[in-house]
């Protein structure tokens, strides 16, 4: 998997370089709660990437250390066997007020991605979150499934903010844990 996640990371360099959407008109949630975000997340739908072909039952765990950075473990079924990577998340501006759900995100040091919430709803059981483009969307939920109607609406306001949705990809669900 970590080789996969060089390709990804080369090519998110790749695509910035060549100038595509990128993600800066879209907002951040404000007020964000670092505290109720982490625990379990179940990928619901995403973007295709490299890092992430033909995975299925992808989640990702997110723990706050003592520290105050974050550690990630993503983690999904591809071919029948059990994947997983563990990185480190950091708050992109800690000190600001009110706090946005920005996020830098390591999975190999001393790379760093963004990672932008830019949907959450009040109860935190789900986030809509994007990177640095428009070729990076991802809908998390707490459950491992979410009812249709309800992915139908986020999947509506993503395409009104430019993300290519008819390229979505839903994962089969992880058993929830």
């Amino acid at each position: 998997m970590r080789g996969h996640l060089i390709s990804g990371i080369v090519s998110s360099i790749a695509a910035a370089l060549t100038g595509c959407a990128t993600t800066s008109d879209i907002a951040a949630v404000q007020n964000f709660e670092p505290d109720r975000y982490m625990g379990t997340w179940y990928e619901i739908a995403r973007l295709p990437q490299y890092f992430e072909r033909d995975m299925d039952e992808v989640r990702a765990r997110y723990t706050l250390k003592p520290d105050g950075s974050i550690e990630v473990v993503n983690s999904g079924v591809r071919d029948g066997e059990p994947r997983s990577i563990t990185g480190t998340a950091k708050l992109k501006r800690p000190k600001a007020k009110p706090l946005a759900g920005e996020l830098r995100v390591s999975f190999f040091w001393p790379f760093y991605s963004d990672y932008r919430i830019i949907e959450l709803d009040p109860d935190y059981t789900v986030a809509v979150v994007t990177a640095g483009s428009r070729d990076y969307l991802w809908v998390l939920s707490r459950k491992p499934e979410m009812p249709q109607e309800e992915l139908d609406g986020i999947v509506s306001r993503m395409k009104t903010l430019g993300f290519e949705v008819d390229k979505l990809e839903y994962p089969k669900p992880a058993p929830q844990t």
